[in-house]
């Protein structure tokens, strides 16, 4: 399970130069549901929650966005970032709250795609860079914790938020990061970690886990990580597989239509108790059926 760190360092290193050459700009839970839970999801109508709907890309879920800079030096814990929320949901109750970190050698711009997305569907998301491009996953789930605890106590959105709906999503090494905070802080109801990296034990994780993964990753190979994770998994998870995808797969915008579906799913269904989105989740939904999905497995959910 162990991965040479040099190697990784010099693997990914490598391609970030390659793909920024290229000009890329481009819970379960046993608590009761909450009157707030209840309010958020009548909120949203059921005529809405469709395939294509929640296929669509950037802002264009049922809610208007707005975004906040948080400056570096504002930032206590990590390194900046950019804080997405609906500004139409005042009559939703309380909304969930979503962390995204990125990878090694990456930036905010590598994964702030899902913060458009996810705020346009009635969640309050921060997207981040991080203290240092190398800090490791460990640092990176610190991070994430210190960026959620930003949000709740925000002067613009802290007031939206219900600090027990929490979830978190990580490329690469922000993809362990994500394993490691959903077993430190309870209130993270769902996580999605994407092509994960982690070099150690993180302990028993439970929590809903949506793993995305990569068939061509060849930094932090599937055998290796990805599929260890998931396999180790305890609570409800699935596992969706980019067919010829690289490590880059989930980044970047290059698979937002095929992964805003899924990941709006099951963040609305772990964190708000939305059972309506159940038809796109696990079981009742079968993604090995695309062209574009080579692995598709699920447990324990639903």
């Amino acid at each position: 399970m162990m991965l040479n760190t040099p190697s990784f360092s010099t693997s990914i290193i490598a391609t970030s130069v390659l793909l920024f050459s290229l000009n890329v700009n481009a819970l379960t839970t046993d608590k009761t549901p909450s009157m707030e839970t209840l309010l958020t999801s009548n909120c949203i109508a059921d005529s809405v929650i469709s395939a294509a709907e929640l296929s669509d890309t950037r802002d264009n879920g049922p809610f208007s966005v707005a975004k906040k800079h948080v400056p570096r030096q504002l930032a206590n814990g990590f390194g900046g970032g950019t804080i997405h929320y609906p500004t139409d949901a005042s009559g939703c109750g309380l909304l969930g709250a979503i962390a995204v970190i990125p990878g090694y050698v990456s930036y905010e711009s590598s994964i702030k795609w899902w913060g458009p997305r996810l705020a346009s569907w009635g969640f309050v998301v921060i997207t981040i860079n991080t203290n240092s491009i190398y800090d490791n996953p460990d640092s990176r789930a610190a991070q994430l914790n210190a960026a959620l605890d930003h949000i709740i106590n925000d002067s613009t959105v802290g007031a939206q938020i219900d600090s027990n709906r929490l979830g978190a999503i990580g490329w690469s090494m922000g993809g362990g990061g994500a394993l490691r905070l959903a077993t430190e802080r309870p209130s993270i109801r769902a996580i999605i970690p994407q092509t994960p990296y982690h070099e150690k034990s993180y302990g028993d994780m439970d929590t809903p886990a949506l793993f995305i993964s990569c068939q061509n990753d060849r930094i932090a190979a599937n055998k290796n990580y990805g599929n260890v994770f998931y396999n180790n998994a305890s609570g409800p998870k699935m596992k969706i597989e980019i067919k010829n995808g690289s490590h880059f797969c989930p980044s970047y915008r290059f698979n937002e239509i095929l992964l805003s579906k899924p990941g709006i799913a099951w963040m609305h269904r772990y964190i708000n108790n939305d059972t309506r989105f159940d038809k796109f989740l696990c079981g009742k939904e079968d993604y090995s059926s695309s062209p574009r999905i080579s692995a598709y497995d699920h447990k324990n959910c639903l």
